[in-house]
């Protein structure tokens, strides 16, 4: 089984190119993947994956 890459806050900011106010609204609205704990609660990651989902899966305005 392949293990999944887990990404810092910073780095899901900077992909998903949303706030850290956006990202706890999203959280908080359940509209976000989950947080995995890194370090017993001390710090939180994201997996790769799921992110990339997130953001494949998210409406795209025509211009």
């Amino acid at each position: 089984m392949k293990e999944s890459k887990l990404i810092k806050i910073q780095e899901v900011l900077k992909r998903c190119a949303i706030s850290r106010a956006t990202l706890y609204r999203l959280i908080a609205n359940k509209n976000f993947p989950n947080q995995v704990s890194v370090t017993g609660n001390r710090s939180v990651a994201w997996r790769d994956e799921d992110i990339q989902r997130w953001i494949d899966e998210r409406p795209t305005i025509n211009q």
